[in-house]
């Protein structure tokens, strides 16, 4: 076990040619967005280099970006550690987030056809079998792609383009109580297609409202249970 928390071969090489430093900046991305790369986390180039196969000239970039980013810290004569999020970031991230959400359901209650609601109801199928399986990954990535095609289904390129600038980080908040969410999550994503497919704006708004509220509200309390 490397001290970047990382199994041998848990990441695959990165195959060349190609924009080799900006797929090392995606590759460590979403590490750090599900977490196999732990919030506080120190991260040594060389190793890192070693997991992806590259050199560490490209790694020292991405952790340069990421930086910038707000998802490392750059701190002097340590080295790069992944970013800690404090309560405050991420209500400010999550409180947004809800606003965005909501609009997005009303404007999917006003549009959605027979096809969206079908597709909402495929997506949510296949979380509910995630938690099923107890797969945290998988329910993750159920869940930011319900909530993405609530979105794409509400069809204002101007709400999506701001929705997508927060998307990983809402990923990164919710995966930490994505188990202790559960079956009650896609219980209201059940409740939020029921009021989509009635043409229901405002219930449907009440309801991602109350949704994104109780993953706010149950991420501050992660660490008292």
């Amino acid at each position: 076990m490397l001290s970047t928390g990382l199994p041998q071969g848990a990441v695959p090489k990165l195959e060349r040619p190609g924009p080799l430093r900006e797929r090392v900046y995606e590759a460590l991305l979403e590490l750090i967005t599900t977490r196999a790369l732990r919030p506080g986390q120190h991260l040594v180039e060389s190793e890192l280099a070693g997991h992806l196969g590259v050199s560490r000239q490209p790694v020292r970039e991405a952790l340069q970006r990421l930086n910038t980013e707000g998802w490392v810290d750059l701190r002097p004569a340590q080295g790069a550690f992944v970013h800690e999020p404090t309560e405050d970031e991420a209500d400010q991230l999550l409180t947004v987030r809800t606003l965005l959400e909501a609009e997005a359901a009303r404007l999917a209650a006003a549009n959605a056809g027979r096809p969206g609601i079908t597709a909402l109801e495929e997506l949510c199928a296949k979380g509910e079998q995630a938690v099923a399986d107890g797969e945290v990954d998988a329910v993750v990535a159920a869940n930011a792609a319900f909530h993405a095609k609530v979105m794409e289904l509400a069809g204002n390129v101007v709400l999506a383009e701001l929705a997508g600038q927060v998307d990983r980080r809402v990923r990164w908040y919710y995966t930490p109580v994505a188990r202790q969410r559960g079956k009650q999550s896609w219980i209201e994503h059940r409740a939020l297609i029921a009021a989509i497919a009635d043409r229901d704006e405002q219930r449907a708004t009440e309801v991602m409202r109350a949704h994104t509220e109780h993953t706010r509200t149950t991420y501050h309390q992660r660490t008292e249970s």
